[in-house]
């Protein structure tokens, strides 16, 4: 079992940044690649971020979040640089023992979740 506890979710204003962690126990971390993905009212689970030996981005957030991670801390993280409205919903952390996926079923584990709200 992995458990992922998500921290750093808030109200900021467009044009604001956000830095969102992902604090994992339970196995080696470094096996798992990790994703972040968002989902806002009335909308399906959408991928965001995800980081094994390469990182990948969906393509309204490539040049304003950068994902990274920490093995020695067991801690994935998401920066989100110049945010928009658009971008607020809840955001989860999940883990898989394989590649990156931007199918959230491929997700073995995932976090409970933390607000983001963007303010125009």
């Amino acid at each position: 079992q992995v458990q992922l506890v998500e921290s750093g979710g808030g109200l900021v204003q467009a044009g604001g940044s956000l830095r969102l962690s992902c604090a994992a126990s339970g196995r080696t971390f470094s096996n798992y690649a990790m994703g972040w993905f968002r989902q806002a009212p009335g909308k399906e689970r959408e991928f965001v971020a995800g980081i094994s030996t390469i990182r990948y981005y969906k393509d309204s957030v490539k040049g304003r979040f950068t994902i990274s991670r920490d093995n020695a801390k067991s801690t994935v993280y998401l920066q989100m640089n110049t945010l928009k409205p658009e971008d607020t919903a809840v955001y989860y952390c999940t883990a898989r023992l394989a590649q990156v996926s931007t199918v959230p079923d491929m997700y073995e584990y995932w976090g409970q979740g933390t607000q983001v709200t963007v303010s125009s």
